[in-house]
């Protein structure tokens, strides 16, 4: 076993052990024994095959993928100064060795040369998959380009990788930055109880008596949803959406990386042939081009925004006539929208909470993946990096399919969000299977005193949505790593088995299951779940069309937008005009905070949420039609959907589990969005 657990690949990760001091020497040794075996490959194997070529190429990257993916998932969740600067320190050479990797002409000559071979013909479709992928991401990574513009490329990738890095941290720190200490309870009057808990406890944590509120959402979203302090809700929106912009600290101003980001993700584009950032996006995706793209877009927002107007009129009339809020404006929104849905629907959020607790909601979800897929998820052990954590393993028919991690909660130095992400992928490794392993991440609201965490609905939501995400990981069936699972894996459909788990939230039977009160134990009342159905597509439009404006921001942001002398705010607001009905004012740095299109994977690929969401709604709508969650529809859905990972296109994946093309009906029926008949 080695001395520095970052090289140890016997298992899973020794997270126990691992120090910032790790990092530096583990990745140095696995960068110099990646090129040592690049070097061997490339000059000493006349013949190359599966065998004897892409087999030790794939050992020796997978180790610096795994090795590297446990410092990039360490920094996001639990980041100290420490750790940072040595995850900064290798952001560089990791970028170079994969740009070196990607422009290494002798690589691809044996790449080509494997294409051209007789045994080529024979592989099956998940090698001639990997071998066409290959291929194409030489030409993305700029290989056959002259070598002083293989230079600048090359240079380019190095600045974008520490861009993206500066730029979550730079969110994560400046929403860390802001606390506030609030000892009249007064000033909280609205905030339901297990919310003031936690801000006694966050308080009393540093010795200090009453409240502290943080920007972190299960601080600031039970403020903005209930307090009927309105100066406090302003105050607390202010700071969320001037977070990484001008009006904070100079070192967290996120203003100059988004202006660089732009201006060379558009000369990378252009190096490699493309008009603009968007086209080299799409290039990988299965959306043609930015047009087609754009026009599916605006195509949406026509349809949703008479919804999306009624919902905001609505709304105004509301707060205007019941709540004395005349203006209303962006820090009213939320508080207002949970008071219309108690006065119309009759219940609340914070009542439909009680009914969620962490114990009974992960026993649900896991007996719903049963139902479908005839797995069963059995809590396990292994070394992880905070006290929140558990892992547990997944079998079918007593055999170890794939492991999973769960950190469901916020705190300081975690990344915002909710994400799912590969600790390992499945691959054939001579005799043996690797299986697959994956990271849950959330942060919803942890237990305080002696109660158990709760959940809201939409917390229930988004945990189905990032476990779908790891069902697409860990039930793949394929055994080359390339394209098992999620790799390979167009982007704007990577969202299909997420958002299709979303749909099992809304099911009476499988809530049945997953709910007890509090306090008393009772499930879900179905009056309740009744109310809860008809308030499903309460305000649809306003939410669909803020969707609408992100992704079509993004998208024209990395077409025709001129970074050097552009004005990103001024575009924002153009789009808005066209598609939104929320007007937020002009101090809102909204972009600043934007990691999913600055430092995430969704440049250009935002409008992926809603592509794929009209694949998951008529992917779901075959269990509708088959009644609900069935062993049946989730065996297809498994063989076609899930087990194939990447091998093939998407939308050939779903065609052989729908027999058809997807279609937009499914979509606009489950978010409320068609006409009724007269």
């Amino acid at each position: 076993m080695s001395l520095n657990p970052l090289l140890d690949f016997t298992g899973l990760p020794r997270f126990a052990e691992i120090r910032p001091e790790h990092i530096s020497p583990a990745i140095e040794q696995l960068l110099a024994e990646a090129r040592h075996t690049v070097a061997q490959l490339t000059a000493h194997v006349d013949r190359p095959s599966w065998e004897n070529f892409v087999d030790p190429l794939t050992d020796a990257t997978e180790r610096l993928s795994r090795a590297w993916g446990v410092v990039g998932h360490l920094n996001a969740v639990v980041n100290t100064p420490q750790l940072r600067d040595a995850y900064n320190a290798n952001i560089a050479p990791i970028s170079e060795f994969w740009t070196e990797l990607g422009q290494n002409l002798a690589l691809l000559g044996q790449f080509k040369a494997i294409e051209a071979s007789p045994d080529y013909a024979s592989y099956n479709a998940a090698r001639q998959k990997i071998i066409q992928n290959d291929l194409r991401d030489f030409r993305l990574s700029g290989a056959e380009l002259p070598e002083a513009q293989r230079q600048r490329y090359a240079a380019i990738q190095s600045r974008l990788a520490e861009l993206s890095a500066r730029f979550e941290q730079n969110v994560m720190d400046a929403t860390d930055a802001f606390s506030l200490y609030l000892e009249d309870a007064s000033e909280l009057d609205g905030v339901p109880e297990d919310a003031l808990a936690l801000f006694a406890a966050a308080a009393q944590a540093e010795g200090k008596t009453g409240y502290k509120i943080t920007l972190q959402f299960p601080f600031y979203f039970p403020v903005m949803q209930y307090a009927h302090n309105r100066a406090l809700r302003q105050k607390l929106y202010d700071a969320y959406v001037k977070r990484a912009s001008e009006f904070g600290l100079p070192e967290h101003d996120n203003t100059e990386i988004i202006r660089e980001k732009l201006q060379l993700t558009r000369e990378e584009a252009q190096l490699l042939g493309f008009a603009n950032y968007a086209e080299l996006s799409l290039f990988t995706k299965m959306a043609e081009s930015p047009a087609q793209v754009i026009a599916f877009l605006r195509d949406l927002a026509a349809r949703a925004k008479p919804f999306a107007v009624k919902d905001r009129a609505e709304l105004e009339a509301f707060a205007s006539k019941e709540l004395g809020l005349s203006d209303l404006q962006a820090w009213d929104i939320a508080y207002a929208a949970e008071k219309l849905r108690v006065a119309r629907y009759a219940f609340s959020e914070q009542e439909v909470k009680q009914y969620f607790p962490e114990s009974k909601v992960l026993p649900g979800l896991f007996g719903v993946v049963n139902t479908l897929y005839g797995v069963e998820v059995r809590e396990s052990s292994a070394p992880v990096w905070h006290d929140d954590v558990r892992f547990y393993d997944i079998l079918k028919d007593g055999q170890l399919v794939g492991s999973f991690y769960f950190d469901l909660y916020s705190r300081e130095g975690k990344r915002p969000g909710a994400w799912m992400d590969d600790a390992r992928g499945r691959r054939k490794k001579g005799d043996t299977m690797q299986t697959p392993v994956a990271y849950l991440t959330c942060n919803f609201t942890r237990p305080v005193g002696d109660k158990p965490a709760l959940f809201t609905h939409d917390e229930v939501i988004t945990l189905f949505h990032e476990f779908g995400h790891g069902l697409h990981h860990m039930l793949t069936q394929v055994e080359e790593l390339g394209v098992s699972g999620i790799n390979g894996v167009e982007w704007d459909a990577v969202e299909l088995p997420s958002q299709f788990m979303e749909n099992f939230c809304w099911e009476w039977d499988v809530l049945q299951g997953m709910t007890a009160h509090a306090d008393t134990g009772a499930p879900l009342p179905r009056a309740l779940f009744d109310k809860m159905l008809a308030a499903k597509n309460f305000q649809s439009g306003m939410m669909t069309v803020r969707q609408l404006e992100f992704s079509l921001f993004d998208m024209l942001l990395y077409t025709d937008f001129d970074p050097a002398s552009g004005d990103w705010l001024a575009l924002l607001d153009t789009v808005r005009q066209e598609v939104a009905v929320n007007f937020p004012p002009s101090y809102n740095r909204f972009p600043n905070s934007f990691s999913h299109i600055f430092a995430g994977g969704y440049s250009a690929g935002y409008y992926s949420y809603k592509w794929a969401e009209v694949l998951s709604a008529d992917a779901y709508a075959a269990f509708e039609e088959a009644g609900g969650a069935n062993p049946v529809t989730g065996k297809r859905f498994w063989d076609e959907v899930l087990a194939v990972g990447g091998s093939r296109s998407a939308l050939e994946s779903f065609r052989a589990f729908r027999g058809r093309d997807p279609q937009i009906d499914a979509l606009l029926r489950h978010s409320g969005m068609v006409e009724e008949a007269a």
